[in-house]
């Protein structure tokens, strides 16, 4: 079947539990503001708004302004006054949005957060199911939302095989099967391969057209959803509403306002970090005919690369090609399953030439890892003690420890939640922290699995810098990404896993010149 026909089934079906036409939601906040537990400010302050049913909304603002907060409270998701305390009003159709169960889908930025069963088909029959939609009509709503977003999986595929693009393309899929009179999406497309955006930006505005539903879509890259909204709102950082208004007048009108807040203007420049370079770089890990893998069969095979002191390479290609794979692969957590992985013995220094031996403390001055999701990698109470765990667990000094958290925090802009729980970050400052994690221990090689996700034109240009004097120091940077402005203004050389049949892929390493990185 094809996407076109998507449209078509939903004005022909004629199932009992069929609502070909849903009632678009009305949003409406007063004075509403939410702080988290153990917080000093609040996430969301002092916010006044009205969206009318229909609308399609491109909620904006610069990272930790509060999106995701108000999503999760529209959702009715923020949790009771154990987990914070909020005033004023927020109500979907004039209710708390708690009470309207089955009326708001929302998407969250991290999918393994909504991944309940075993089975793709099952994961997505469940929001339904529990609606009391009946049984035909269940499966009906399946096969057009794996449709709409572009899952192309048999029923019975595990959930836990999948890769994390496709996991947002079931959370969605899982959102859209309930028929949602309010679609909320938070970083809908952040891990997906340049055509998987359109597809699922595509089949999102189908999807709001054809049931008349409210759409409101976070995303920091704003020129991915300016075709298919009719209203932009961008929050401000101290509280309240920056801006709101048509796509073009915001946009237009407010362009320095925005940039200063560290929205992606779209025709904004972006200028490539200046870069020293190592006078004798030296080769750090080589891999040779290298093949990956976590199930049964290799998903990426033939694989080829060397990692270099000075340089950064992007692993790149589409959604379930093998990229996080082979990430963990080179970060001495995955055991390659055929090939050879080596470290130089600059890299090694006396240990194991193979990674994957390397012990935990062995691994964290010579290889970091930051996962594609950052919760994955959060283990203490407080950002601060968060930044201390790998100092720590080297054993390095009091005094520089303190003055490698202090360091990082001020960098990275996470100094004003130093005493917060990593868990009740923003998404874009958890992808700060799991990065901020990890360079603390200082390691030679970082590897990074989508390292920009989440951040506003700001944070992005100060992550990239970094990453840039890191290189300039010595280190080596491996970065899987959907990112073409990370890639065009950090990669030295793009390492592309294209998807082949049977999910054998071969490597197609690319250079941008003639120095080292390539073999």
């Amino acid at each position: 079947m094809s996407l076109r026909n998507v449209d078509a089934m939903r004005s022909d079906a004629v199932s009992p539990g069929a609502h070909p036409t849903t009632a678009g939601a009305r949003v409406t906040a007063r004075g509403w503001s939410w702080r988290h537990a153990g917080r000093l400010r609040p996430a969301v302050s002092e916010l006044d708004l009205d969206i009318e049913p229909g609308e399609r909304v491109l909620l904006l603002g610069a990272s930790g302004a509060g999106k995701s907060t108000l999503l999760a409270g529209l959702a009715g998701v923020l949790g009771g006054d154990d987990e914070g305390d909020s005033t004023g009003s927020l109500l979907v159709d004039g209710q708390h949005p708690a009470d309207q169960r089955g009326r708001v889908g929302l998407v969250l930025q991290d999918p393994d957060s909504q991944v309940v069963l075993a089975r793709v088909g099952d994961d997505v029959a469940f929001g339904p199911e529990n609606l009391g939609v009946p049984r035909d009509e269940i499966w009906h709503r399946v096969a057009e939302s794996f449709e709409a977003v572009g899952l192309d999986l048999p029923l019975d595929a595990a959930t836990s095989t999948l890769s994390g693009g496709q996991k947002q393309r079931l959370a969605l899929a899982g959102a859209l099967a309930m028929r949602p009179g309010l679609l909320l999406l938070d970083e809908p497309t952040a891990n997906l391969d340049p055509g998987g955006v359109v597809e699922v930006r595509d089949a999102v505005a189908r999807v709001a057209a054809s049931t008349g539903a409210t759409l409101v879509v976070v995303e920091h890259r704003v020129s991915v959803w300016l075709p298919v909204v009719d209203r932009v709102i961008v929050l401000a950082a101290g509280g309240g509403v920056l801006a709101d208004g048509s796509p073009d007048a915001v946009l237009a009108e407010q362009a320095t306002t925005l940039r200063d807040a560290g929205v992606w203007v779209p025709g904004a420049a972006l200028e490539r970090p200046a870069r020293r370079r190592l006078a004798a770089p030296e080769g750090l890990l080589d891999a040779h005919g290298l093949s990956v893998g976590r199930g049964s069969a290799p998903v990426a095979t033939g694989i080829s690369a060397r990692l270099v002191a000075g340089r950064a390479l992007a692993v790149t290609g589409a959604n379930g090609a093998g990229k996080s794979t082979l990430a963990l692969t080179l970060a001495g957590l995955l055991r390659p399953r055929d090939g050879r992985l080596s470290a130089s013995d600059a890299l090694a220094a006396g240990a194991a030439r193979e990674p994957v031996r390397w012990r935990a403390r062995e691994l964290l001055t010579r290889i970091g890892t930051v996962f594609q999701d950052p919760e994955h990698q959060f283990l203490a109470a407080t950002v601060r003690q968060e930044l201390a765990v790998g100092p720590r667990a080297l054993k390095l000094p009091a005094a520089e420890i303190d003055a490698r958290v202090d360091s990082l925090l001020a960098r990275l802009r996470l100094d004003h939640v130093a005493g917060a729980n990593p868990f009740t970050l923003s998404g874009g400052e958890k992808r700060r922290l799991s990065v901020a994690t990890v360079l603390a221990a200082a390691p030679r090689i970082l590897v990074l699995d989508e390292p920009t996700f989440g951040q506003d034109a700001r944070t992005w240009r100060e992550l990239v810098a970094l990453l840039a004097e890191l290189l300039d120091d010595g280190a080596a940077v491996v970065a899987v990404t959907h990112d073409a402005e990370f890639v065009d203004a950090l990669a030295d050389d793009t390492l592309e896993l294209p998807v082949r049949p049977g999910l054998q892929a071969q490597s197609d390493l690319r250079a941008r010149s003639d120095e080292g990185g390539v073999r």
